[in-house]
């Protein structure tokens, strides 16, 4: 895994090697083996490199087709390159290296960007075409990989952080409002939207075309394209069986490395999975990691992974990792993703990657599985939600916004009935994935000035649009995909790839392999939610291959304290954030209502933690941005 950076001139301005250098050394965290820049009048391209297929010189980039016509940097790994590589070889292409990078360039020669639709894996990529004068920006299919854009009236940037452009863009100092307005209620920003003003993430499954005569955006791969699959939905167990195969097959394909490979094994189902046909396809004993925290309070699932490990015979070893300077992670986890994130998860998996780091530079986990398989409460809820029970939730939902009760227990249940009792189905859908709701929110303690500023935003628009996309589904279903193209990339993949390459760790996800998602989006709702069991499909896909217990036994995981956090040893931070000089200064907040939270929070009288946890990152990005909001 890498990282790649770079711009095309629309005209020449500056020095373009000078500011090349800048950027890709603000990767280095993504590719400390190795670097490399190439200009030329249009197009800037530069690449860090984590060494992992072809050790060799041969793998460095940029790299350039033989004739020096086509150009590409490359951050990612394509499962199936050696099949494709054949494929090439035997129409005439011949080969420098063992790398995957190679193939994409031969690829893009045979084939133009139909070769993009061919690469099962996870990546972000520049491609220069010298013959045509034209700059291809490509992200695969479901976003693992990060790839951002700007653009001035004189460069389009790109890279996988935006600090690599940011450095030479001092302009790059406003707040998107839009952004900003789902930023309070998420977390993060959703979509292509991003906190700055002008900088937007290349949507999954796009190809960005830059040349002289503009920008052209297309789409190479979309859920909406899946077709029916071949089998009878009926045949429950053919369909387990090939789920079965599907899922092996990619554990199989991603353990391809030329350096040690290991698995973060919580003793999940998804993890478990992964190991147990691991260890049937790795050569020697597969490395596997698993972790207690000490701010975990004991509930941890190191006995379950131990389990797991024993079971499959792979080389288990176990981290105890302490939270040392929390306000220095805190500040250090903003940095790398570039804007305020509020998965609190990104914490514990950074110092988890730190571990690993001596043991093996590539990691395989589990995200991914619950998304595709149904494994949230609300997948369940949704299948069991006829338009009676909507209507009652809704009436219900009312009576205890009279009552006014304020303990923690009465605000998840108040939660819980507002999303479920709205009409509107995209409403529904947004407001099961925010702990905020509609009446209380991290609007809140914002100041008057702030809130008109936000005024005709909408938080929940990139829920809408995708409603819409998937408005022919049933709703568990549009749940599960809509799932796959906003919380999976934008929060969780968001935070796999910033936590782990700041540990310049790579990590693989096999359960978001190309042909396994293809198949499994494809089937019903319904046999992947069989009769409001989560993950039904999977646990009969496995059984047999994971124990009993795993499959059967509770989810245990451990929830990251941050509310506790804010209570006791970040309190402090957390006070001195909301109150420096800078930040009273761009009039963020109503104090007298922000303090309120705060004595709420600190108090136990309610649990304000996410909107605290929230406010307090966004307020270290705008600090250290230097971030304007207007």
């Amino acid at each position: 895994m890498c990282g790649i950076t770079g711009f095309y001139q629309f005209r020449n301005v500056r020095d373009a090697r000078a500011d090349l250098k800048l950027m890709t050394d603000q990767l280095i965290h993504r590719g400390p083996d190795d670097g490399g820049i190439f200009c030329n009048e249009r197009v800037a391209l530069g690449h860090r490199r984590l060494s992992i297929i072809d050790l060799s010189p041969a793998g460095h980039q940029p790299m350039f087709s033989n004739g020096q016509d086509i150009a590409i940097v490359f951050n990612g790994e394509i499962y199936n390159y050696r099949d494709l590589k054949q494929h090439l070889l035997a129409l005439g292409h011949t080969f420098n290296s063992q790398s995957d990078t190679e193939v994409i360039l031969k690829g893009f020669a045979q084939w133009g960007t139909a070769v993009f639709e061919k690469l099962n894996g996870i990546f972000a990529l520049a491609l220069w075409d010298n013959k045509n004068g034209d700059l291809y920006l490509v992200r695969d299919r479901l976003g693992v990989k990060p790839l951002y854009i700007y653009q001035t009236d004189d460069r389009l940037y790109f890279g996988s952080e935006i600090k690599s452009f940011r450095i030479v863009s001092p302009r790059l100092d406003r707040i998107d409002v839009a952004a900003f307005s789902s930023f309070l209620f998420y977390g993060n920003a959703l979509g292509d939207k991003t906190l700055y003003r002008n900088v937007r993430a290349l949507l999954p499954g796009h190809i960005l075309k830059v040349s002289a005569s503009g920008l052209t955006e297309e789409v190479y791969w979309r859920p909406e394209s899946i077709g029916p699959i071949a089998a009878p939905y009926e045949d429950e167990d053919k369909i387990a069986l090939h789920v079965r195969e599907l899922l092996e097959q990619a554990v199989a394909r991603q353990l391809v490395s030329d350096v040690p490979v290991g698995i973060f094994l919580s003793g999940g189902i998804d993890s478990s999975a992964i190991t147990a046909f691991a260890s049937q396809h790795h050569q020697g004993r597969i490395k596997t990691f698993s972790a207690a925290f000490e701010f975990d309070k004991g509930v941890n699932e190191l006995t379950k992974a131990k389990s797991v490990a024993d079971h499959f015979g792979t080389d288990h070893q176990e981290f105890f990792i302490e939270a040392g300077n929390l306000p220095d992670v805190v500040e250090k986890m903003v940095y790398h993703h570039d804007e305020p994130f509020s998965d609190a998860a990104n914490i514990p998996l950074y110092l988890m990657a730190m571990q690993v780091k001596p043991y093996a530079t590539v990691v395989l986990q589990g995200d991914g599985g619950d998304e595709l398989f149904g494994g949230y409460r609300r997948y369940e809820l949704l299948q069991k939600l006829t338009p009676g029970k909507r209507k009652g939730l809704a009436a219900l939902h009312g009576l205890l916004g009279i009552a006014g009760f304020r303990n923690n227990s009465y605000q998840r249940f108040l939660r819980m009935t507002g999303a479920l009792g709205q009409k509107d189905d995209a409403m529904r859908m947004a407001l099961l994935l925010t702990i905020d709701t509609l009446k209380d929110n991290t609007y809140c303690p914002l100041s008057n000035k702030i809130k008109e500023q936000l005024l005709g935003c909408d938080p929940f628009a990139y829920y809408k649009i995708t409603n819409e996309r998937f408005k022919d589904l049933d709703l568990v279903q549009r749940m599960l995909y809509t799932d796959t193209q906003i919380i999976l990339p934008n929060t969780f993949l968001e935070k796999v790839d910033k936590s782990t390459m700041a540990a310049s760790i790579e990590v693989r996800v096999p359960l978001l392999d190309n042909e396994l998602v293809e198949y499994v989006m494809a089937l019903p709702s319904a046999i992947k939610v069989k009769d409001g069991e989560k993950k039904w499909l999977i646990k009969k896909a496995l059984r047999g291959v994971v124990p009993d217990h795993i499959l059967d036994g509770p989810k245990t995981g451990f929830g990251v304290p941050y509310e506790n956090w804010l209570r006791k040893p970040l309190y402090e931070m957390m006070n001195d954030r909301f109150r420096t000089k800078y930040i009273r200064d761009c009039g963020l907040f109503d104090y007298n209502k922000l303090d309120k939270l705060i004595k709420e929070h600190k108090d136990g009288t309610i649990n304000h933690g996410f909107s605290l946890w929230k406010l307090m990152n966004l307020c270290i990005w705008i600090e250290k941005n230097k971030i304007v909001l207007e």
